[in-house]
């Protein structure tokens, strides 16, 4: 099933076969992820929404990380959005992609319990510069989902 080029449009998931309905509210113009699986396509080439790839592969969601907002004015790291990780299950590239408001938050917060990420794959990850969170981050990926501060036991 194609997934279509462009931004506005609706598509059948290539991972779960959902319908994707585009959402004026979702927060994102270029959607080309799953809101139910988080899989998306390999559609973007060089920048998010130009849907120059020839590629078309399935991407694996297979983490989460911050968007790099750059530093303050007194040098503190900004906190940047979260983000999803994938990886490209036909020539392996590896793109960041934004959530969406209309993603499921609890398929998100899975992405967090991946333990295994194969060595090789994440090398070329931080490579990138790309920080993949981890349970460490909960309290956080928990805050910018939800809007409050989770009560820990």
């Amino acid at each position: 099933m194609i997934q279509s080029t462009h931004p506005n449009t609706s598509f059948p998931c290539i991972h779960c076969n959902k319908w994707v309905s585009h959402n004026p509210s979702m927060g994102t113009v270029h959607r080309n992820h799953c809101p139910h699986c988080l899989w998306s396509k390999h559609v973007d080439e060089v920048k998010p929404g130009d849907r120059l790839s020839f590629c078309n592969g399935s991407m694996k969601p297979i983490g989460l990380t911050f968007k790099h907002e750059g530093t303050d004015k007194y040098g503190k790291v900004k906190q940047g959005e979260l983000m999803i990780v994938h990886i490209c299950m036909n020539c392996g590239k590896i793109n960041i992609n934004r959530i969406a408001g209309d993603d499921n938050e609890h398929t998100v917060l899975t992405l967090l319990n991946i333990s295994q990420i194969p060595a090789e794959t994440f090398s070329k990850i931080q490579l990138q510069g790309i920080k993949v969170l981890n349970k460490q981050d909960t309290e956080e990926v928990q805050r910018q989902l939800f809007g409050i501060r989770m009560i820990r036991n």
